[in-house]
């Protein structure tokens, strides 16, 4: 800064000194206000503010394996939370106290509610005349083509009834309202899941999108039937703090219970013996291949149980090793005084059975002898 003698000021920038006899200077004039920004608002201070948690929504799924990457018998576990607390931790005790970690879930489930009732329909082929309306808190959800369907798109776990899940498909989303989803074009009772089908599926019933948002839990095969607690909230959190969810859950490995047979048929020998027939399903996720004779047996031995039913009375329970049973003449003399004849009905119900759970879904039909 330099003052002159008529009282004037202006800026110089030193470019040059040198001292000897005298001190030698030199210097640009500049105006630094050409290069500098003009003024702006004032800033406020960012001051950090505390996120309030809220318990997290759970919902727990024991279903059938949905695919080669699931390893039964575990059940799934789906945690929605607003805000996210971004991980969550699954903690585990036979009592209410002494909590193990049990799992970690980093990722937040999508979680809905049946805006409407959801009919029964039709198993195996399109059902075209139902529709899902779910209410989706966040997220959105968007049609798929039918090989996106087939290879495992837009799948949804309805719960029909407390603890009962039906596994089904959609193609067709649509928007309708902020948040609300219509859904068409379905596949019901999918993966063994059509004994699950409500009739119908309540309003306000929940609603889980299976994608890779649904977590595992680490049961093991010893561990079915035995009932645990769950603790469920974030992992900054301590379990005691409020925004733990605590639910109970017993695992019935879903995943290992065999599928309900299909095609149930009676047939009337010369000999007055009936002999039963049904077709075997696979819960295998490699059953679904269209170049095998034969779907994988992973129940091995293979047995089945057959009731032989008058009404809700079970008059006779036949034991067999293949997908046939022979209702002897003797039997059925016992059972209704006289062998049944060609032409009349038969109510019978077919379970494959399980080494490890015993009795699988059954299937309970009214057949025809011919």
């Amino acid at each position: 800064m330099v003052i002159f003698t008529d009282g004037t000021t202006t800026e110089l920038r030193l470019t040059r000194i040198a001292d000897g006899l005298a001190r030698r200077i030199e210097a640009i004039r500049q105006d630094r206000e050409v290069y500098d920004l003009p003024p702006g608002a004032q800033r406020t201070a960012a001051v950090a503010r505390s996120v309030p948690l809220g318990a997290p929504q759970v919902a727990i799924l024991d279903l059938p394996q949905l695919t080669s990457a699931h390893s039964p018998p575990r059940p799934l576990i789906a945690v929605d939370a607003d805000p996210w607390p971004g991980t969550v931790a699954v903690l585990r005790s036979p009592e209410t106290s002494g909590w193990a970690s049990f799992a970690t879930i980093n990722r937040r489930a999508r979680i809905g509610a049946l805006a409407a009732d959801l009919p029964a329909g039709p198993v195996w082929h399109w059902d075209r005349g139902a529709v899902l309306e779910i209410d989706l808190p966040w997220g959105q959800l968007e049609s798929v083509t039918e090989l996106q369907l087939f290879a495992g798109g837009n799948a949804f776990a309805v719960e029909s009834a407390p603890g009962t899940w039906e596994i089904l498909q959609a193609r067709d989303a649509m928007l309708v309202a902020p948040g609300r989803y219509r859904l068409t074009t379905l596949l019901r009772g999918q993966r063994g899941t059509e004994h699950a089908i409500g009739n119908p599926a309540p309003a306000g019933a929940r609603v889980v999108v299976l994608d890779g948002a649904v977590t595992e839990l680490p049961f093991t095969v010893g561990e079915i039937g035995l009932p645990w607690n769950l603790a469920v909230g974030p992992a900054t959190r301590p379990v005691s703090d409020t925004t733990y969810t605590i639910l109970s859950v017993t695992p019935v490995g879903a995943s290992l219970r065999p599928f309900a047979p299909v095609h149930l048929a009676a047939r009337a020998e010369a000999s007055g013996d009936i002999t039963l027939t049904w077709t075997r399903r696979s819960r295998d996720p490699a059953a679904d291949s269209w170049e095998a004779a034969e779907v994988p047996l992973l129940d091995q031995p293979e047995a089945w149980e057959i009731d032989i039913l008058h009404g809700a009375t079970v008059k006779r329970t036949l034991a067999a090793g293949t997908a046939s049973v022979t209702y002897s003449t003797a039997d059925q003399v016992a059972d209704w005084g006289a062998a049944r004849a060609r032409g009349t009905a038969l109510t019978i119900r077919v379970a494959q059975l399980s080494p490890s759970l015993g009795r699988g879904t059954p299937t309970e039909d009214i057949v025809t002898i011919i």
